[in-house]
């Protein structure tokens, strides 16, 4: 048994869960003052694609929970209402609104623009370079455009600025899909880090092996320019007990409010309010084919879940921006009869309640932004064991 393996027999919940407790760092509501933290070392980060901030959130509270503070050297996204969640959450990062491909090139061989020389310059000996490239193009939820999209070339933006930083380490996060990309946009980023001299590894997991309260599938890179990071390790490391939905949000029903847009309820159309009242009135959890809407009852649809409920002792699907409606997912709530709330999609992805979304003043915003970000226990995880990892000597 590894040493890190013994610490996490002998001291469970102090190793694997956010302040040895996931439960109350959800319900915790004042922000910690990261800021003031009394440290023993610094960490250098980048965030690109950094949306909301789980990302980073998570990498803060990996370093906090070691004596270290978090300089976000970087942070960029195009979305600006996104953008304007992170600046409200993480007012002494250097957070940038800007599409990627107007700073960093996306062919990691051509010459070095201006932003890009600029940014060498001002940003060295870098720790971190982190980022989820919009991942619509790869997912099997999208209908849409499936593994075509253009935007799968961001992906080589993450290989052209770790050529520019150096950092330490790269992660990017994703889903499953992006690997089978048609142009194998994943596989040829792996190979021009390593081309520049990293070490690469990648793994899928599902996030509920860590804790967070949802099924959802993601694809984890790691280069290192250290010894090979091996995932599944960490990942096993860190693995708990699968959260259930009634353990994530059950304290949230009497916040059932007209009163604030986090824990306002959607009004369902009367159909929907139909099937929605079906579900409870025969207390079942999937929708038989004849109360769906006609489109819905042709054929095998492979969308079981969608007009589904929630079960309370089991993670939740994965959270998407259609949290609202009940014809985007299983989003009815397990035991009242409407869909779920921001607040309770917020801390199905794992956001603290400390976390202010106060900078989404609509509900459309409010959904793409949380449905979009990245779970914070996963780069918590990741990082909080590169860290310790380091600390033994055992990722030189």
């Amino acid at each position: 048994m590894s040493e890190l393996m013994l610490e996490k027999a002998m001291n469970f919940s102090d190793l694997v869960e956010v302040k040895g407790n996931d439960k109350a760092f959800l319900t915790t509501k004042t922000r910690p003052e990261f800021e003031k933290i009394n440290h023993s070392g610094h960490i250098s980060l980048v965030d690109l694609f950094c949306g909301a901030g789980g990302i980073t959130l998570g990498i803060l509270e990996a370093a906090a929970s070691l004596g270290k503070k978090v300089n976000v050297e970087l942070a960029v996204d195009i979305d600006e209402k996104a953008l304007n969640v992170y600046i409200d959450n993480f007012p002494a990062a250097n957070a940038i609104h800007s599409d990627v491909l107007s700073i960093f090139e996306s062919d990691i061989s051509s010459p070095l623009n201006t932003h890009e020389k600029k940014l060498q310059k001002t940003i060295s000996n870098l720790d971190f370079l982190v980022g989820g490239p919009p991942c619509q193009g790869h997912s099997d939820l999208n209908n849409f455009s499936r593994r075509k999209d253009h935007k799968n070339a961001l992906y080589f933006v993450m290989a052209r600025a770790a050529k520019i930083f150096r950092p330490n380490f790269v992660i990017i996060e994703n889903v499953p899909g992006a690997k089978h990309d048609k142009n194998n946009v994943f596989l040829n980023t792996a190979n021009e880090l390593k081309d520049i001299g990293y070490n690469v590894s990648f793994e899928t997991i599902n996030l509920f092996d860590i804790g967070v309260p949802q099924k959802r599938k993601r694809l984890i890179l790691i280069a290192s320019k250290a010894n090979l990071v091996n995932i599944n390790e960490i990942i096993e490391l860190y693995k708990t007990q699968p959260k259930s939905v009634h353990w994530a949000i059950q304290d949230l029903m009497q916040l059932d409010s007209q009163d604030t847009l986090m824990d306002m309820p959607s009004k369902p159309s009367k159909d929907n309010l139909k099937r929605i009242d079906y579900l409870f009135e025969n207390n079942i959890y999937d929708l038989p084919n004849e109360q769906r809407p006609p489109c819905h009852q042709k054929g095998n649809h492979t969308y079981k879940s969608i007009y589904g409920r929630l079960h309370w002792d089991e993670p939740s699907q994965t959270i998407t921006s259609g949290f609202y409606s009940m014809c985007m997912g299983r989003y009815v709530h397990p035991q009242l009869p409407r869909t779920l709330t921001a607040h309770e999609a917020a801390r199905l992805q794992f956001f603290p309640d400390y976390f202010s979304f106060a900078e989404a003043k609509t509900r459309t915003s409010l959904a793409t932004i949380i449905g979009n970000a990245v779970p914070p226990k996963l780069s918590f995880v990741l990082v909080h064991g590169i860290l310790r990892l380091l600390n033994r000597g055992e990722c030189k």
